[in-house]
């Protein structure tokens, strides 16, 4: 079977998808008569489209074993959808797979190793896989849209791509 290449979460490589959101080179100061340190606009909530709102929602996560097929995507063509987990532990890492918008290409599918500090905020329309834990349950914030209108497109693939362990090995 064809595995996919898994990179390292960066600012630069994920751009065509979103952002990260992560503390390291983000804007920040000091608010609350210098005791708080506010990371400023980490990420925008695009979320108006048909008279949506932003909500905040925490999912948790099972573990994934790896080898895993990829046998779906999904896309949010209504609002973007950020997921932050909620640790500072570097161990706690999950998989980010996502492809562009538009008409889905599998090959366009591209694999991320986010460790446990970095969020990511997919972009109106970005196809994305559900949520992959590794390692352990792990908990995320997710920031998502809430209104109406059909937020929420699937697709269903064969599982011939795979992530496996040899490629989480080359992004650590």
């Amino acid at each position: 079977m064809p595995t996919l290449n898994i990179e390292r979460l960066s600012r630069d490589a994920f751009a065509p998808f979103g952002e990260v959101i992560a503390l390291e080179g983000a804007k920040h100061y000091p608010i609350n008569s210098g005791t708080t340190e506010r990371f400023h606009a980490l990420a925008a909530v695009d979320a108006a489209t048909q008279g949506g709102t932003p909500y905040i929602s925490l999912f948790r996560g099972q573990a994934r074993a790896l080898p895993l097929p990829i046998t779906i995507m999904e896309r949010h063509p209504l609002g973007s959808q950020a997921f932050v987990p909620l640790t500072q532990n570097t161990a706690d890492e999950y998989l980010v797979v996502v492809a562009p918008p538009g008409e889905f290409d599998a090959g366009k599918l591209r694999a991320f190793l986010a460790r446990g500090f970095e969020g990511v905020s997919y972009a109106k329309g970005v196809w994305h896989h559900p949520l992959i834990a590794l390692h352990k349950t792990s908990d995320f914030v997710v920031v998502d849209r809430l209104g109406e209108g059909a937020n929420c497109d699937e697709i269903e693939l064969d599982g011939s791509l795979v992530l496996d362990a040899s490629a989480l090995q080359a992004a650590a």
